[in-house]
């Protein structure tokens, strides 16, 4: 008697996003073991990122370079502009039109610039300007760019030119400069650029390193106290708001973090990216600790690898609106996605990976739209195409989105399954092309088949055919569910999709597999 077909159906795979560090051998497959250019959706699936939509038409201001930094200005006059760093000069363009075919260059004309990794802040109606070893700058629609006044010493002009910079409890803070990596400064009262006058001041912290020597890498402002990230641990000084008065209240030894660009405040926490991947503060109820977690446990091994090899400062952002916290490294062409939407079981966000990516830099401006830097000038984050300049022509470029599952035995390693059909669930995709694999015992060489998406148009019944045909709407987008005949057996399966997003996002929301189950191996 010929056994009958088991259905297995994997709904929501991938959901939990990447997991390349447990056993690939029965793992749960709401994990995946491959998730590039992807996102968790809102409704819980595995579906393609969004593209970028090119803001900047004219890219010859940034030559061979990229976008290095983005900063969004506004001042009470409801005066808006982006910031543009990169090929050592500094430019701006407005907000007020989809399309601003220029980047006008206002760099000043005496300032010599030789590194593009600076740390810009809005700070009481004027937007500063700090990179290591060079003069600080500070902007206002008045006066336009112009370089600091400074009236004291050469020496103590050295000792401003810092790496480091934010604005907190009414002050411009200060650290990190090309000789001194233990000494903060803090600004007089609402005069940023003051660092001798008034309630001015500073503190050397190389006594409180809990582990001995340490440098400041980076500075946030949380609770009223003040963070200090160092290299291999972090301090915090209570009562900021009175610096003269502040106290080292905590130490964590043994976390550090590597980039300042990776410091992100995400409302009640703060993300930061360490030696041994992304991390947070988590507040106690009482608030008086600091105690840490890893929010990266299932990519961990990859982002060590990327943080290792990196050779150019990373860029990290936190939008709210699409619920996640980017972290890219430009030299790499990578960047992982930490959706925070709520934590898995173990503590760690659900992440995905983004590959050969145009992002390299970001900033989001007060109506919550992500602003993407690239090489190509400033964009969104938006639509299902990655824009690109050719030779002066906006087009729209493709990019692959890829899901593989861990390897699945179906609660049974010692069997063997032969896989005879797959159906997948795919929402929207248009008539994009579709490529589904599949693997046995773990083999890198796929059985791979293709199909093209139905339209975008509605569900309909054939009476004379007595089916339904081509796709349905669930929830304003289509579905599709093809069906694949399949080859091959073995005891542990691999299942994989892939498809070039253009123009029209793909979500995968679930996968019935139909084999056989056969003889113990």
């Amino acid at each position: 008697m010929a056994q009958p077909l088991q259905s297995i159906n994997l709904v929501a795979p991938g959901f939990k996003g990447v997991n390349t560090e447990d056993s690939p051998i029965g793992q749960d497959f709401s994990f995946a073991d491959v998730a590039d250019n992807a996102v968790i959706d809102k409704r819980g699936r595995i579906a393609a990122r969004k593209g970028v939509k090119l803001l900047t038409t004219v890219k010859t201001p940034l030559g061979s370079d990229y976008v290095t930094r983005l900063h969004y200005f506004y001042d009470n006059a409801n005066n808006d502009e982006i910031f543009v760093t990169g090929n050592n000069k500094i430019f701006k363009t407005t907000t007020t039109s989809t399309t601003d075919d220029t980047l006008t260059d206002i760099t000043p004309g005496s300032y010599s610039i030789t590194a593009d990794n600076w740390k810009i802040v809005n700070f009481n109606d004027k937007a500063y300007f700090f990179q290591r070893n060079l003069d600080p700058l500070v902007y206002d629609n008045t006066n336009g760019l112009r370089t600091f006044t400074v009236v004291n010493s050469a020496s103590t002009n050295a000792a401003l030119k810092c790496n480091e910079a934010i604005a907190a409890y009414g002050r411009m803070w200060i650290a990190d400069n090309n000789t001194d990596k233990q000494t903060i400064f803090w600004s007089d009262l609402l005069i940023g650029n003051d660092f001798t006058g008034g309630s001015s001041g500073s503190i050397d912290v190389s006594k409180a390193w809990p582990d001995g020597y340490d440098e400041i890498q980076a500075l946030y402002a949380h609770n009223n106290a003040l963070i200090i990230f160092g290299s291999h641990s972090v301090l915090v000084y209570g009562n900021a708001f009175s610096p003269a008065n502040m106290a080292l209240i905590d130490t964590i030894s043994g976390v550090g973090c590597i980039d300042r660009n990776s410091v992100q405040g995400i409302g009640t926490d703060v993300l930061f990216m360490s030696q041994t991947g992304l991390r947070s503060f988590g507040r106690t109820i009482q608030e008086k600790s600091l105690p840490l977690s890893d929010l990266s446990k299932n990519v961990k091994t990859e982002l060590i690898s990327l943080i290792e090899n990196r050779s150019a400062p990373v860029a990290s952002v936190y939008s709210p609106e699409n619920s996640f916290y980017l972290i890219t490294f430009p030299d790499q062409q990578t960047t992982y996605c930490f959706d925070l939407k709520a934590r898995l079981e173990n503590g760690s966000y659900r992440a995905t990976r983004w590959t050969a990516a145009p992002f390299k830099s970001y900033d989001t401006k007060d109506d919550g739209t992500l602003l993407v830097g690239t090489s190509d000038g400033v964009g969104t984050y938006e639509g299902n195409s990655d824009q690109f300049n050719d030779s002066g022509t906006i087009k729209n470029g493709t990019y692959r989105f890829a899901y593989f599952s861990p390897g699945l035995t179906f609660g049974d390693p010692s069997k063997t399954k032969f896989l005879k059909k797959l159906k997948p669930t795919i929402v929207g995709a248009n008539t994009a092309t579709v490529f589904l694999k599949w693997a046995y015992d773990f083999e890198t060489t796929f059985n791979t088949t293709q199909f093209v998406v139905g339209n975008q148009v509605p569900f309909f019944f054939n009476e004379s055919a007595s089916e339904y045909t081509v796709a349905e709407f669930t929830g304003g987008s289509t579905t599709s569910r093809p069906s694949i005949n399949t080859t091959g057996g073995g005891s542990v399966i691999t299942i994989g999709l892939e498809s070039d997003i253009d123009g029209f996002n793909l979500s995968l929301q679930e996968i019935n597999v139909l084999a056989l189950i056969g003889r113990t191996v």
